[in-house]
């Protein structure tokens, strides 16, 4: 028997914890529910769904405070859900590890879209490999084993998202050359994304905090202004 994807949706509205809920399992997904954020983490550890429907406003814990307990010990992905629509709100989800944001009010049909794409990307990680990508880039002290998806600097294993995975690979495979910032929204997040410049902004970011001595002054991973990203070719590196 196949097992059906799980999902925990969490919100302290009932109404909409049933209707988003009702349409996911008419989609086939399995899905867990919280009404609180303290309630969500006990879920989540018992449970360990696939991915996480997470409200930001309410009571206990709110969502991102519940965000940033799960990103110490596990990459699931995460959807915030936030009633502000503000942009600040966005960054800071993103910024503590989630993959992904929903504005209220919002279409069931969004909702399915998103959910669909963040999957997508999740498993990528479980095992896709990234087209052209050798078995193993060495930028300096940096490897990145496509075989396994692990990630090491100077021997030591550092732990990623899938969707940083994914960003840092296909960067990988293009090691020495700028990448548009549009091409990488449309490669690793997928073609709704283009134009979503802060997404991919705050995933470089994320990167370079796990990835640099200084992150203000990137080594591995450098800006084009007004064009794109580039991981540098390890002839480069010292350059």
């Amino acid at each position: 028997m196949v097992r059906k994807t799980t999902i925990l949706c969490v919100d302290d509205d009932p109404h909409l914890l049933r209707l988003v809920s009702r349409n996911l399992e008419l989609e086939g997904y399995a899905v867990l529910t919280a009404s609180d954020g303290e309630q969500a983490l006990a879920v989540f550890k018992e449970q360990q769904p696939d991915l996480i429907l997470l409200d930001v406003m309410m009571p206990r814990l709110d969502g991102f405070s519940v965000c940033q307990r799960v990103r110490e010990y596990s990459g699931v992905p995460i959807i915030l859900l936030t009633a502000r629509g503000q942009d600040q709100d966005k960054v800071r989800g993103l910024d503590l590890g989630a993959d992904d944001y929903l504005t209220k009010p919002f279409s069931i049909e969004e909702l399915l879209a998103r959910v669909r794409a963040v999957l997508r990307r999740a498993q990528f990680s479980s095992g896709e490999r990234v087209s052209g990508l050798r078995s193993i880039i060495t930028v300096g002290d940096l490897t990145i084993d496509d075989t396994r998806h692990l990630v090491t600097r100077a021997g030591h294993e550092i732990a990623l998202t899938p969707t940083e995975y994914r960003l840092l690979a296909y960067l990988a495979q293009h090691a020495g050359r700028v990448v548009t910032q549009d091409l990488l929204l449309e490669r690793v997040w997928g073609a709704e994304y283009v134009g979503e410049s802060h997404m991919l902004q705050v995933n470089i970011n994320r990167l370079r905090r796990k990835l640099e001595d200084d992150p203000a002054h990137p080594r591995y991973i450098r800006t084009k202004v007004g064009v794109g990203y580039m991981l540098v070719a390890p002839e480069d590196l010292a350059s």
